[in-house]
């Protein structure tokens, strides 16, 4: 459910991303003026209509400011879109933030170590995503099966919030949209 916030409206054009280079997702960039109207330069989780398609998503911050969206070919098809087109957006934060998706190597680790997991469930949606989102932005597998560790240590010892973590990425390349492929 949508926050009292106002809508926010605007149009762009869906992109398809470099790489991988066959994709089937494509992507949006918000308009500096559409993110200004969010409450976060960080990411945010929304809710709206996409060329009249409805979808709930967490879109990332760009690393400039602003914000993009990742399109799934469903919510593409749904809307009747293509890459190319220019789609009507309209969308608001959510009341209340979605659980995330916890990947399965984390939740190993997590059901392995008690007083991790004690303070993973005691800690918000927002703080759970910001973990997860910390984890995964390692490029290399060995940067990620440190960083769960690390995780579970700092979880097990009562630490709240992945403390490194550049939730707008304007500090770090650790958020970023994705490159446009030439078209």
């Amino acid at each position: 459910m949508a926050t009292s916030m106002g809508k926010v409206n605007f149009k762009a054009k869906l992109l398809r991303p470099a790489t991988p280079e066959h994709a089937d997702w494509s992507f949006l960039l918000l308009p500096a003026a559409a993110t200004a109207k969010l409450p976060t330069r960080s990411m945010v989780s929304v809710e709206g209509t996409l060329a009249g398609a409805s979808f709930q998503a967490t879109l990332e911050p760009d690393g400039q400011g602003s914000h993009w969206l990742k399109v799934d070919a469903t919510l593409r098809r749904t809307a009747g879109a293509e890459v190319g087109d220019t789609v009507a957006v309209s969308m608001a934060p959510v009341s209340e933030e979605p659980e995330p998706q916890v990947p399965a190597d984390l939740r190993q680790a997590l059901d392995d170590n008690a007083a991790a997991r004690a303070t993973w469930h005691d800690i918000t949606a927002i703080a759970r995503r910001d973990w997860i989102y910390w984890i995964v932005s390692g490029k290399k597998a060995q940067t990620r099966i440190k960083r769960i560790g690390v995780a579970c240590d700092k979880l097990a010892k009562g630490q709240r919030r992945a403390c490194c973590f550049d939730r707008s990425g304007m500090y770090s390349n650790s958020l970023g949209a994705p490159k446009a492929a030439a078209d």
